[in-house]
């Protein structure tokens, strides 16, 4: 995070550079993020009272690792769907009721807990349905953070989110840890309930300006597709997204095997297991207090491999140690690197992507640390329940460590894309048939009259142009060049329906439209007849209507969909 928002305050005046506490100034941001830092508190200490009841409830590692699990598994689930609603709706709203779902089901689960009937499996469940809640809420409020800052605030902005979850692991555990050892699980489950309120409130008195878009929304699964589109075809999204969900699953093993740390190879307590994940916050919080050190010091990529390489070696310390103090020192540590690296990964996600895409990216983010998390918690898990847990902590150490040769093969963008502006044409494109928003699919083709000896530049800057195509909604994109007349070329793309070329139109960004433009200037003659629109009309594509003015062959209407 820290190196990506290096690159943006390389190139911003200096009044605009990185501020950690800047953000703060503004009411709405500063609100919410305290409220979100109460709920945060909450969340992991529901976290230590299911963690340390499973424990009681289970003697299998297994069980105490999907604790983890099933936390984090709805935020890989249920992350894309959220994301593609917080684009499409309000932002607050959708925030709201996912903060609504999350309280209600942490009020179910506190008296289950009341009443005895809880199980390992229930205890499971609830866990996943208030993940779930909190999956739907993540999205929203991360995309809309850019509405209560400055702009060049974002990135502190960014940072803030992330110390805000850290400064709340810092103390919440050991917090949650007391609270468990002198009143029960059931207590833990309680203040997690009541801490969502706070939240709840500040995004209820947010007086968010909600500007809908002029086009109709997408269908939900449409809209997630275009998000992963979008984000397959970022290259700089792309790799953050594989290093981030290789970092996660190695690494999983700290949040995963942490009581079974303070149990086995320490012999602790419920306050013993939260002061674990207490050390390992604090360094986290310290870690992002570095940050503007070390993207002053390293380049995005060196800062990347050498956390990576710092935090698998103090996973293997916390797997050797039988020692409180040198376990401690190993999680401060191993927090601080952890923040760092996943705090450049997210900043360079959220400053990649353009305001129509960005709650969609960054939920593609979220599920790849999410994923990486659950899938390794399992992994780790199942390898503690065979080997023991301190040989499981020092295979995923290795892991980890491993994981910075990654910045070999795809290393981190240098620095981040501009032009992330929407571009909308000011032109319509004509239209003579009756075409409503479901008519499609729809072929696009744009001719280009190049001179022969320019064909090899031509082809360059048309193969950039074909990433930004397929970012913005196109599909089957492809190039030719006529056999007959060397010097046509033609650029052939479809989108499903007419309303998702209107909407492909609408979110190509400055920068997308700069590359188009010098596609365009190897184009000799006029711009007439250039571009063609077409209407596909498959079997079961047409429905006859008798009020529409296009005839068919045998004298009756009928009405594209």
């Amino acid at each position: 995070m820290s190196d990506e928002a290096q690159a943006v305050s390389e190139t911003a005046p200096a009044a605009a550079r990185f501020t950690l506490l800047e953000p703060l100034r503004q009411r709405t941001f500063r609100t919410i993020w305290i409220a979100s830092l109460i709920s945060n508190f909450g969340q992991l200490i529901q976290g230590v009272g299911a963690a340390w009841l499973m424990t009681k409830l289970s003697s299998s590692p297994q069980m105490v690792a999907l604790v983890q699990t099933a936390i984090m598994l709805p935020l890989m689930l249920v992350a894309l769907p959220a994301g593609a609603i917080a684009d499409m709706f309000d932002r607050r709203k959708v925030a709201l009721t996912g903060l609504a779902f999350a309280s209600v089901m942490a009020i179910g689960l506190t008296l289950l807990t009341w009443a005895g009937f809880i199980t390992p499996w229930i205890l499971l469940l609830f866990c996943f349905l208030i993940g779930t809640g909190v999956a739907l809420y993540a999205p929203a409020w991360q995309a809309s953070i850019g509405e209560q800052v400055k702009g060049e605030h974002l990135p502190a902005a960014i940072a803030l989110g992330t110390i805000s979850y850290n400064v709340a692991r810092s103390f919440g555990p050991a917090v949650g840890g007391v609270l468990v050892a002198a009143l029960g699980a059931m207590a833990a489950f309680a203040a997690n309930a009541f801490f969502y309120l706070p939240l709840f409130l500040a995004f209820l008195w947010w007086n968010r300006d909600h500007q809908p878009s002029r086009l109709p929304p997408e269908r939900i699964d449409r809209a997630i597709v275009s998000g992963v589109r979008y984000a397959f075809h970022s290259p700089p999204i792309r790799v953050v997204l594989i290093r981030t969900h290789v970092a996660a699953f190695a690494g999983a093993s700290v949040s995963a095997l942490t009581p079974l740390i303070a149990k086995d190879l320490l012999q602790g307590t419920a306050s013993t297991y939260g002061l674990l994940l207490g050390a390992y916050g604090v360094g986290a919080v310290l870690g992002a207090m570095g940050l503007d050190l070390v993207r002053q010091k390293l380049r995005p990529e060196q800062s990347a491999r050498l956390m990576a390489v710092l935090l698998g070696a103090m996973i293997v310390l916390t797997g050797v140690s039988t020692h409180i103090v040198i376990t401690c020192a190993a999680l401060l540590v191993a927090g601080a690197a952890w923040m760092m690296l996943a705090a450049q990964f997210n900043v360079a996600v959220q400053m990649s992507a353009p305001r129509w895409v960005t709650a969609r990216a960054l939920a593609c983010y979220g599920s790849a640390v999410t994923g990486g998390l659950a899938i390794g918690a399992w992994c780790w898990g199942s390898v503690a329940g065979a080997f023991g847990t301190g040989q499981a902590m020092i295979l995923s150490g290795v892991a980890m460590a491993l994981s910075a040769l990654l910045g070999f093969v795809i290393p981190l963008a240098r620095s981040l894309p501009d032009g992330l502006e929407e571009s909308v044409l000011a032109h319509q494109p004509k239209v003579s048939l009756a075409l409503t928003p479901r008519s499609g699919p729809v072929v696009i083709e744009i001719d280009y009259r190049v001179d022969a000896d320019q064909a090899r530049d031509f082809y360059v800057a048309i193969q950039k142009l074909r990433g930004a195509r397929l970012r913005s909604g196109a599909f089957g994109w492809s190039v030719a060049r006529d056999i007959a007349d060397p010097e046509l070329w033609t650029e052939h793309y479809y989108c499903p329906t007419w309303g998702d070329y209107l909407r492909q139109r609408d979110r190509m960004t400055t920068g997308d439209r700069q590359v188009e433009d010098a596609a365009n200037k190897f184009h000799m003659g006029d711009s007439e007849g250039r571009v063609r629109r077409r209407l596909e009309r498959p079997t079961g594509s047409v429905r006859w209507r008798s009020d529409t003015p296009d005839r068919g062959d045998e004298g009756v209407d009928f009405f594209y969909r």
